[in-house]
């Protein structure tokens, strides 16, 4: 094949010649033909890639056909309910919101009502009127050892460093928190000028690589912790323990997105790939963990401060609650992190296979706290995929006391779903540093869109609400939220996640389903007990001269 290819190529370049002295618009043809023979020929020589050696020219072709791929499946082939990670109904709705468009729909749901896994809320015949309705429910975050408590809004955009995204999209996403009162988490790459901009509220991600904080060797530095805890703008702070998207990973910025400007903001070295540890070196076991948040407070003049954590094994959770215990420090909040969470690059195994979805994690957390005895004093935050205001309302429903939404927020700045976040191309300007990109991104326009995206979520929040006949956010829980387990089977969340009794998980009677896990929990290591050590002495096979 490769050489008839070759053999087409040379003589459609002789008939060009010849016909270039007959008829002299030819020789243009001769160009392209000869181009193409060119192509062929190195094509044809080149050792790397078998189907271009093969077939020199038209394997080129198949190239082409991947590359339109993703663009003819979203554009003209999938449908409003099947797109992945985000269906076109759930692009749309934030579209509308974001242009103040109209977003109702015509002639009823396209969701199949009765496949596996549908969900719905119970709405009650004692309805209220939207005019009922606190427009701007806010939740207090701050527990006893705090003196600065945050008052927030149900819905916040969740954690996206500058690198991440582009200086326009982090000044857009500011000024849109700052009209609608509503804060911007910073993301692990630290506050960049960017996200003091426009003035609005930060929740200062500190990751394990200390970004904004960090020592020339990596580790954390309190001097610079304190100055810029500090700041009017910092109003709470998170340590992020793993990310739903890639946890026990840590952060990648690629080396193409590594600019002079953000490796400065980050104290790195510029256009070098940027791998957070997987795990923190200010601290190593749980109460090491409340001795650091204690540390923080302190430097902080006394904000909220959290962590952020994607459910893995659940007795290192249960260990912090036992940690908790042991040295009275708690934090302000928790924000569970799920494992359908975006990022910008992951591993394809730690996006697909590896920690707790937010449903189960969110329930599990809840649940700790409760049976710990601990949850009157700690806010709980969802995130991971978030788009709507009933995404909101199952995660309330669940034990949320709050929202955030990362990839709901990047919509509403203009994102297309290209899926290539990782590649420094983002044709919308949102995810890269390509200043040419990044400049298509107008502020004044995105700012407005992402104001108004949260304001008309925020209606529809409340709206949903008022079908249920309560006035507020905090009395919505699992008995109002329903799925369809399989055809012939509904079960409410409160049957799916049951409830457990306030502190039932401190004494002897715990209930057989955290059992193992209390076990195995131990406030001085998030490491298991040793006591399965035992276990597996006792289990291991007996020999038939009895011994081991």
């Amino acid at each position: 094949m490769r050489l008839r290819i070759l053999t087409f190529l040379i003589l459609l370049v002789v008939v060009n010649i010849g016909a270039g002295y007959l008829w002299p618009p030819a020789w243009m043809l001769l160009f392209l033909t000869g181009f193409l023979l060119l192509t062929a020929t190195f094509d044809s020589f080149q050792k790397e890639h078998t189907v271009l050696r093969n077939f020199p020219l038209i394997g080129r072709v198949r190239w082409t056909i991947e590359g339109l791929r993703p663009y003819v499946q979203q554009y003209l082939i999938e449908d409003n309910t099947s797109g992945k990670p985000i269906s076109r109904m759930m692009r749309s709705i934030v579209y509308q919101r974001a242009k103040e468009d109209r977003e109702t729909v015509p002639f009823g749901t396209q969701m199949d009502t009765y496949r596996d896994g549908y969900e719905w809320i119970g709405h009650s015949l004692s309805a209220m009127g939207l005019e009922e309705m606190d427009k701007d429910p806010r939740v207090t975050i701050g527990g006893p050892e705090c003196s600065q408590p945050y008052s927030a809004s149900i819905l916040n955009i969740s954690a996206m460093s500058f690198g991440s995204l582009s200086r326009n999209a982090i000044s857009a996403l500011n000024r849109g928190a700052k009209k609608g009162n509503f804060f911007h988490n910073t993301g692990e790459g630290g506050i960049s000028p960017y996200h003091l901009s426009g003035g609005g509220d930060l929740v200062w991600q500190i990751g394990t690589g200390y970004f904004g904080c960090r020592k020339d060797n990596g580790t954390f530095c309190a001097e610079q912790f304190a100055e810029k805890a500090g700041l009017p703008a910092v109003k709470m702070i998170e340590i992020k323990l793993s990310q739903g998207a890639k946890p026990g990973h840590g952060g990648i910025l690629p080396a193409n997105k590594n600019t002079p400007e953000i490796a400065r903001i980050r104290g790195v070295q510029p256009f070098t790939q940027v791998d957070s540890p997987a795990r923190h070196s200010a601290f190593t076991t749980p109460l090491e963990l409340l001795d650091f948040i204690k540390k923080l407070r302190q430097l902080s003049g006394g904000k909220p401060i959290g962590i952020k954590l994607a459910l893995g094994r659940k007795s290192e959770f249960i260990a912090i609650c036992k940690a908790m215990h042991k040295s009275g420090i708690k934090p302000d909040f928790i924000t569970v992190d799920g494992g359908e969470g975006g990022t910008g690059a992951a591993p394809l195994e730690y996006t697909n296979s590896i920690g707790f979805p937010l449903r189960e994690a969110l329930a599990f957390v809840e649940d700790c706290l409760v049976g710990c005895n601990l949850r009157n004093d700690i806010k709980l935050i969802a995130s991971g995929k978030i788009i709507t205001a009933f995404d909101i309302v199952k995660n309330l429903s669940l034990g949320a006391d709050l929202c955030n939404s990362a990839r709901g927020m990047m919509l509403a700045l203009g994102c297309i779903h290209s899926l290539s976040c990782n590649t420094n191309r983002c044709p919308s300007g949102v995810a890269t540093q390509d200043p040419l990109l990044a400049q298509g991104l107008n502020v004044e326009d995105k700012f407005e869109r992402v104001y108004q995206f949260h304001q008309r979520t925020m209606h529809a929040l409340m709206d949903i609400l008022s079908s249920t006949g309560h006035p507020s956010v905090d009395q919505l829980n699992r008995t109002h939220i329903f799925r369809r387990i399989d055809q012939s089977t509904v079960k409410r969340y409160d049957e799916i996640f049951p409830l457990i009794r306030k502190g039932s998980l401190l004494g002897d009677n715990v209930p057989k389903s955290f059992a193992i896990h209390v076990k195995e929990a131990s406030a001085e290591s998030f490491m298991p007990a040793s006591h399965l050590a035992e276990v597996e002495e006792e289990t291991k096979p007996v020999s038939k001269h009895g011994e081991h």
